[in-house]
């Protein structure tokens, strides 16, 4: 009995901690709503649109959808007890644990054997465990941006602005980290994307963090360097950057001088099939949508619909209304977010919650851009939309850490109105 109890024990405390929290707590239950709202929006269109994807394998009917309703409401679940911790306990243990351990399982994904890994554009990036496979990249951009946030809090924000020379020595462990980590995710892992989107919220919350506007400019011409270097060293980067310039190259070269048509004009280019089907859904949606698992799109045609590809799903089902209502939803969400970074005091908060705030919207941008024709695809997923368990797990707990930080904002206090 004595045995049993003390295993008992931390379940116990764990439950007298959430019960005191829940009646203290003064949660953000609109962005609790608006995030579950958005997993739901996830749940039904991965029945939809995964038609032809449940026939080609050979899958049950309802395949993707068990699946994605049992990572959704776990998502749901996790974000809503996490949102009860104290927000120091919580985001320390979870933001250290994120971050060590992930970046752990990033090194040694590319080294681990084959019945061990996913494979996915001839780069490991999914642990295969039982019944699922995990996105370690996910969970390690949560980690990395509290890393960010409490070591910026704790050796950067306070210092005054200096020299560039003083401004490089103050940021060249983060140089490094972050040169490491680029390393294993865009070369080892081949993930371009990810790195970009980890390289925006390390500028943006280095500008939060008061530091020069020169060091800015010298980052920038250096990531630009970084960037082409990584595309010209890997040949399917370059087969993106061709098969869009196919599509583009007509409207920019109508407006250059006639003289750069010469030099910038390429032919015998790749189709953009992807891309021009992913048109082609959008259009066909026109404002109301053909219907809710009516797309003709998704029948063979356009690859990964319910993936990488969902927004073009979704518009080509419920047309331009439907999508706009979806990422109406989204941005108050955001607004959400970035109103408790605004409004908390604590620093590793603020910068924190800005964070994820950035981590959602550029992950948005970078995916509706690059279906949409106006970039490059760069294969990142929509946070809450696309099908996927990492990506759904990750941002749920993400907005669960932002929930138990806004119960340390305090409440806007009511004007008095004269009689």
């Amino acid at each position: 009995m004595y045995f049993i109890q003390k295993l008992l024990n931390p379940i116990k405390s764990l439950i007298n901690e959430i019960n005191t929290n829940y009646h203290k707590s003064n949660i953000d239950y609109t962005l609790f709503f608006l995030a579950s709202t958005l997993v739901i929006i996830s749940i039904i269109f991965s029945y939809s649109l995964t038609i032809y994807t449940i026939e080609f394998y050979g899958y049950n009917q309802f395949h993707f959808f068990i699946r994605q309703s049992f990572v959704g409401l776990l998502g749901i679940f996790l974000m809503w007890v996490i949102s009860l911790f104290n927000a120091r306990k919580i985001l320390n243990f979870l933001g250290f644990s994120f971050f060590a351990v992930f970046l752990i399982l990033i090194v040694f994904m590319p080294f681990l054997p084959s019945s061990l890994v996913t494979e996915a554009g001839g780069a490991n990036r999914w642990i295969r465990l039982p019944g699922f496979s995990l996105s370690p990249v996910e969970f390690f951009k949560i980690g990395f941006i509290f890393f960010l946030a409490w070591s910026f809090n704790r050796k950067v924000v306070d210092e005054q602005k200096g020299r560039l020379r003083d401004e490089l020595r103050l940021l060249l462990p983060y140089f490094l980290t972050f040169t490491f980590v680029v390393f294993f995710i865009a070369v080892m892992q081949k993930d371009l994307g990810q790195v970009v989107l980890l390289g925006v919220i390390l500028v943006a919350l280095m500008i939060f963090a008061n530091r020069s506007f020169k060091l800015f400019l010298m980052l920038g011409s250096l990531a630009l360097i970084g960037i082409v270097g990584l595309i010209v060293a890997a040949p399917h980067r370059l087969q993106r950057i061709f098969s869009w310039w196919s599509m583009v190259q007509d409207g920019i070269l109508s407006v250059l001088p006639s003289w750069a048509d010469k030099y910038l004009r390429v032919e015998d280019l790749p189709e953009p099939y992807q891309v021009g089907h992913s048109l082609n859904a959008i259009h066909n949606g026109g404002f109301f949508g053909q219907g809710m698992a009516l797309g003709d799109l998704k029948l063979g045609f356009l690859s990964e619909v319910h993936t990488d590809f969902v927004l073009a799903g979704i518009t080509e089902e419920i047309g331009l209304i439907g999508i706009t209502c979806v990422v109406t939803i989204l941005f108050l969400m955001i607004w959400r977010i970035l109103s408790i970074s605004l409004r908390v005091e604590n620093n590793v908060y603020h910068l924190f919650s800005l964070g994820i705030a950035l981590m959602i919207i550029v992950a948005f941008l970078i995916n509706s851009y690059g279906i949409s024709g106006m970039i490059p695809i760069k294969g990142i997923a929509v946070p809450f939309l696309s099908y996927g368990g990492s990506s759904m797990l990750a941002a749920c707990i993400a907005v669960g850490l932002v929930l138990s930080i806004s119960k340390e904002v305090k409440p806007k206090k009511k004007k008095r109105v004269k009689k």
